[in-house]
C-alpha cells in the first residue's frame, strides 16, 4: 500500500508517496526492464554478458568435440569469466568497469575463433564491433575495437584472397566510424534528455525526480556520517493568495527568486530541490539536531529578509527531520513534512524539528 501523509500546502489535502514494493522491484514491471530505462548501458551488460557465456561455453564444447583442446580451454576460460561479470553485475544499478571486462571477453572470442576457425568465425567480427559501443563509453569501445579491425591483416592464414581482405577490412572500419558516430550521438542525446527530465523548468533546480533518486541513495548507502543526513521542507506562505491577486507571473517569480535565495544560503556540500508547487526541498550534512535547527532557523530569517513580491514581504514555513534510520526515503520525508504542517497550522512563518515534537 503507497503511504499517505498530510501535505504540508495549504488546506492540509492529503497526497500519496507511493514506496517501492517489497523486494527492490519497483512496481511490477521485470527487473530487466527497469534496468534498461535507468541506464540502458547496464541493461545491456545484463542481458549480453549471459548470452556471451553460453555462446563461449558452446563454442568451447565445439572445439573439444573436434579435439582442439587448446581452445576448447580458452573459450571455456571466456566463458567462466563472462559468467562471473554477469553474477556480479546481477543487481547493479550502473555498469562501471563492469562493461570493459565484457568487452574484452567478446574481443578475446573472437579473436579465439579467428584464430582456432578461421574465415568462417569473420562474421562475428561486425556484430561484436556494434555491441562493445553498448557495453562502454564510445572512446573506449574504439580501443577495444581496434585488435578486431586488425586481426585480418595481423592473423596469418585468415583471408583468403585480396578481395575480400579489402572487403573485410572496409566493412569493419566503416562498422567502427558508424558505430562511433551512432554511440556519441546517443550519448548526446541521453544526457540532454537526462537534464530536461530532471530539472525543474522555472527554476533551474533539480526536481522531485531527482529528490526521489537522491534520498533512495542515502538510504542505500547508509553512512549518514559520510552523506547529507538532515532534510528540510520549506514552504511559501499564502502562494496560493499571491497567484489569485497579482497572477501567475507574480507567483512565478517568487519561486524563482527564492530558487535563487537557496542556492545562496546553502553551502557547497547541500542540495536544494524543487518538489512541486510552492514546496522546496533542502538536503545537507549536520552533525547534530542544534545544527539542523539553526540551518533551518537561518534559512527562515534569510528568505524574510529577502524575498519581496508585489504585495510587500513573503515568509515561508519549513520542516525539519534527521536521518533516523528509515530504511523508506519517504518515511524520512513524511517526519519533515508532519513538522511542516505543524508550522503551517502555528501560523506560518515559522519552523518545526520533527526530532522534537
Amino acid at each position: 500500500m503507497p503511504w499517505r501523509g498530510p501535505r504540508a500546502g495549504n488546506g492540509g489535502v492529503n497526497f500519496v508517496i507511493p514506496r517501492p514494493l517489497s523486494g527492490g522491484v519497483p512496481w511490477i514491471r521485470p527487473d530487466v526492464i527497469v534496468q534498461f530505462r535507468r541506464d540502458f548501458r547496464a541493461g545491456t551488460h545484463r542481458v549480453l554478458a549471459p548470452l556471451s557465456a553460453l555462446f563461449l561455453l558452446l563454442y568451447a564444447i565445439a572445439l573439444a568435440w573436434d579435439g582442439q583442446r587448446l581452445g576448447a580451454g580458452l573459450s571455456a576460460g571466456l566463458a567462466a569469466l563472462a559468467a562471473f561479470r554477469a553474477w556480479r553485475m546481477r543487481r547493479a544499478v550502473h555498469v562501471g568497469q563492469q562493461g570493459l571486462w565484457i568487452a574484452a571477453v567478446n574481443v578475446g572470442g573472437c579473436l579465439l575463433g579467428c584464430s582456432f576457425s578461421g574465415a568462417t568465425a569473420l562474421p562475428w567480427l561486425f556484430p561484436t564491433l556494434m555491441v562493445n559501443y553498448f557495453l562502454c563509453e564510445p572512446r573506449r569501445a574504439v580501443v577495444m575495437n581496434v585488435p578486431l579491425v586488425l586481426a585480418p591483416i595481423l592473423l596469418p592464414g585468415l583471408l583468403t584472397s585480396i578481395g575480400q581482405g579489402v572487403s573485410v577490412i572496409a566493412v569493419s572500419l566503416l562498422t567502427l566510424v558508424l558505430g562511433l558516430a551512432f554511440s556519441l550521438r546517443i550519448q548526446d542525446d541521453r544526457v540532454q534528455l537526462e537534464e530536461m527530465a530532471s530539472l525543474d523548468a522555472l527554476t533551474g533546480l533539480p526536481n522531485r525526480r531527482m529528490l526521489e533518486r537522491t534520498l533512495t541513495r542515502q538510504i542505500e548507502e547508509r553512512r549518514e556520517h559520510e552523506r547529507l543526513n538532515g532534510l528540510i521542507i520549506l514552504d511559501l506562505d499564502h502562494f496560493k493568495d499571491i497567484n489569485d491577486l497579482y497572477g501567475h507571473a507574480a507567483g512565478d517569480a517568487a519561486l524563482a527568486d527564492l530558487a535563487t535565495i537557496l542556492r545562496f544560503e546553502v553551502r557547497g556540500d547541500d542540495e536544494v530541490f524543487r518538489f512541486g508547487g510552492e514546496e522546496f526541498v533542502v538536503l545537507l550534512r549536520v552533525e547534530s539536531l542544534a545544527e539542523l535547527e539553526l540551518a533551518t532557523e537561518r534559512l527562515r530569517r534569510a528568505i524574510r529578509g529577502a524575498l519581496r513580491g508585489p504585495g510587500g514581504k513573503i515568509t515561508v514555513s519549513l520542516g525539519a527531520a534527521r536521518h533516523a534510520g528509515e530504511t523508506h526515503w519517504q518515511d524520512w520525508f513524511s517526519r519533515a513534512d508532519a513538522a511542516l504542517y505543524l508550522a503551517k497550522n502555528n501560523g506560518r512563518d515559522s519552523y518545526r524539528i520533527a526530532d522534537h515534537l
